[in-house]
């Protein structure tokens, strides 16, 4: 059955979709998605002449019926945007839920308030500890011995705390990356300038892989490629945003170390070698299983993410030594796990996301990045300024390979369903 709409349910719909629409976006669904989801809840209720516009601040949705009654249009500003995909699995479920005609409206309000206010799946010193574990992995997957890994523990703990010593001030969230890049570089220029036989610029280079942003930028390729071209801008902004405070915090630390004379060189800057064998497999895994305690994917779901993990990274590396240029190894290799995991995420019936963003993170460019502020700290301008390219290349390959595979995936399940999956699917040619 579908409900027949009065003005008062109406008016509901549009509100229980709207504070849908806010849960999931704010969780860092893809603007097609949360469209989708809250469409599918409007006809549901018996809304079919509304238009929905979904931008990274805020959602706006207009209500114009035909039999003569006045237009409404309502909209709700998006404040809050942090991952908790434990949360976005529930409104998942609930959409689900509503969309088989299981709920009705008069019970729904109650069901989303649960939903909303459901405790963390982990407590706040958990996460803390995984953003520390995602460093003290990638200092391990890039060669990094125990005295790296615990330094990138350390100094990713040691930035976490700072940030949100700044955040409960009110200072803005680029500083507070900024800050917690520097930690990194600190606790690496230390263990250069008192001669340490390690590895010390994996500090930084772990450091930087739990700072990057995996999750946003992967929802903006998704955009860009659905055609939602104003939010994709916008998450890219984002995006670009996040990697100045990161490059600006190292690069900072860099260049008073340089200026202080610590012997910092280029040479011997780490990168992750092209191996499989036991300590870059167990790094490639302990990435992706931590970067998924750090977003509360729940329990049953950990060892998926943290599996994405070690196919993204074997795939990355049998690619790269048959051949294949970095970029292209990286997008092919993301395609698999977006191939693989959208597929087990919809036999599982949870969002992709779940699975895809914690496996990409041991290919996140945290080498190259250091890398290239490195030599820009050093006077190398146009050799440091052509591995920051590289390193925005090889994210965007990254976001690009994963939204390939969900969309072979796509292609592959039928026409008919594709086109209730994306109605609004186009032919321009460009123009």
């Amino acid at each position: 059955m579908t409900y027949a709409a009065s003005e008062a349910d109406a008016h509901r719909a549009m509100a229980l979709a709207l504070h849908v629409g806010e849960l999931l976006l704010g969780s860092g669904e893809a603007t097609e998605n949360v469209s989708g989801a809250m469409r599918r809840i409007l006809q549901t209720y018996g809304l079919r002449q509304v238009e929905a516009d979904v931008n990274l601040s805020a959602i706006t949705l207009s209500h114009v019926p035909e039999d003569g009654r006045p237009a409404t249009t309502a909209e709700r500003r998006v404040r809050r945007r942090q991952p908790d995909y434990d949360r976005l699995i529930a409104v998942h479920e609930l959409v689900r839920e509503i969309v088989a005609q299981q709920l009705p409206l008069a019970d729904t309000h109650d069901r989303l308030r649960e939903v909303g206010r459901r405790p963390r799946v982990y407590p706040g010193w958990a996460v803390v500890t995984s953003v520390a574990l995602i460093a003290a992995s990638a200092a391990v997957l890039i060669g990094g011995g125990p005295i790296v890994a615990a330094s990138a523990f350390v100094a990713t703990i040691m930035g976490d705390r700072l940030g949100a010593w700044l955040a409960r001030r009110g200072v803005a969230e680029f500083f507070q990356l900024a800050v917690a890049a520097s930690c990194g570089t600190l606790i690496a220029v230390l263990l250069i300038w008192q001669r340490v036989p390690v590895q010390a610029s994996a500090v930084v280079v772990g450091a930087v892989i739990a700072l990057l942003p995996g999750r946003p930028l992967v929802a903006c390729v998704q955009d860009g490629i659905a055609g939602e071209y104003v939010t994709a801008t916008g998450r890219f902004t984002e995006v670009l945003f996040i990697v100045a405070a990161v490059i600006s915090g190292i690069g900072t630390m860099l260049s008073i170390a340089v200026l202080l004379g610590v012997p910092i060189r280029v040479d011997v800057v780490p990168v992750a070698p092209l191996s499989l064998a036991a300590p870059q497999l167990l790094g490639a895994l302990g990435v992706s299983l931590t970067f998924a305690v750090a977003l509360l994917v729940p329990p049953r779901h950990l060892v998926g993410g943290a599996l994405g993990g070690a196919v993204i990274w074997v795939t990355f590396v049998l690619l790269a030594r048959n051949g294949f240029p970095s970029i292209m190894a990286t997008t092919l290799a993301a395609a698999v796990v977006g191939l693989l995991g959208t597929a087990y995420a919809r036999l599982v019936r949870v969002p992709a996301m779940v699975f895809v963003i914690p496996a990409i993170g041991p290919l996140l460019p945290g080498s190259v990045l250091y890398r290239g502020m490195l030599e820009m700290s050093l006077g190398e301008l146009s050799k440091g300024a052509l591995d920051l390219v590289e390193a925005l290349s090889i994210a965007l390959a990254i976001g690009a390979g994963v939204i390939l595979g969900a969309e072979v995936l796509r292609a592959l399940r039928g026409r008919g369903l594709a086109r209730r999956m994306r109605p609004a699917s186009r032919r321009t040619r460009g123009y």
